[in-house]
């Protein structure tokens, strides 16, 4: 998605392209780590050591399919070659080869245990929270998210996409929505997702996550962001009319920028800070 100032033509991202420049400004870049580029090729940079390892996954099954394509490729053109009715008018008749047999059928196995050992512990690693620091909760609605945090106070709010006509220049179509989700840099965060009516899916790409919302069920994953800027994702599971509405936006902050904004929030929702935190907080200060 490109922002909405930047969405005429090809013009300028061929000659960004052409410059060795990303399309978007140094500063916007920056700023939004977490999205699809123009004449992107390959995944989104990795923003969590989930996303580290769905990439390192994805290389080693990158050149196990590059070799599976380029073998199978050679054995038919060699195939076609030395068997044609020219070089072979009469055909051999033998119909069985135990060693052969043996060979096509252990080889796939031991493929798939390569693929399957890397890919059990990349699972592992997603679905088990490690030690996290703090807990959010994403709803998800017909057509929007809802963002709730348990651990302070419960607080909880909407996050809409924003129309056309209400874009900044520095927003995206489709993308951009009324108030993101926010997150502290450099913790370990807890995100329990569910939904308050059909099957949604909370996915962000640039995280490693993509985890179904089901009515009437609580699934968790984690995060660890290792920057601050915006990152951008979209609900992954059809969902009905407004399906392609549901865009998830996440800001991620400093710490103590987090505690500021979380202080505001609790503020404006007339809650009281929890006290034994923030003694716990001071207490680990010193």
């Amino acid at each position: 998605m490109q922002p909405r100032a930047a969405r005429t033509g090809f013009q300028r991202t061929g000659l960004a392209l052409l410059a060795g420049a990303p399309a978007a400004s140094g500063a916007r870049a920056a700023e939004n780590l977490g999205k699809a580029e123009p004449w992107q090729l390959g995944l989104q940079d990795a923003a969590t050591p989930v996303m580290e390892q769905v990439h390192a996954f994805h290389n080693l099954l990158l050149v196990i399919i590059t070799a599976i394509v380029v073998f199978v490729a050679a054995l038919m053109l060699y195939a076609a070659f030395r068997f044609h009715e020219s070089r072979n008018p009469e055909p051999a008749g033998a119909s069985h080869n135990t060693l052969l047999e043996i060979a096509w059928t252990a080889v796939p196995v031991a493929i798939l245990v390569v693929i399957a050992i890397p890919s059990f512990k990349l699972l592992y690693y997603q679905d088990q929270v490690v030690e996290s620091e703090l807990t959010v909760k994403a709803i998800g609605r017909q057509w929007y998210w809802s963002y709730a945090y348990p651990d302070h106070g419960n607080f909880e709010y909407n996050s809409l996409l924003k129309q056309d006509a209400d874009l900044a220049e520095d927003e995206y179509r489709q993308l951009s929505v009324t108030k993101p989700l926010v997150l502290p840099a450099k913790t370990n965060v807890r995100i329990q997702i569910t939904s308050s009516d059909v099957l949604h899916a909370f996915a962000v790409p640039a995280f490693g996550i993509k985890t179904d919302a089901v009515p009437g069920q609580l699934n968790e994953t984690w995060a660890r962001v290792k920057e601050p800027g915006m990152y951008y994702g979209q609900c992954s599971e059809i969902c009905g009319t407004g399906h392609a509405d549901m865009p998830i936006a996440v800001k991620v902050v400093p710490r103590a920028e987090f505690d500021r904004w979380v202080e505001t929030q609790q503020a404006t929702y007339g809650i009281e800070p929890d006290t034994d935190k923030q003694l716990a907080k001071a207490g680990m200060a010193r």
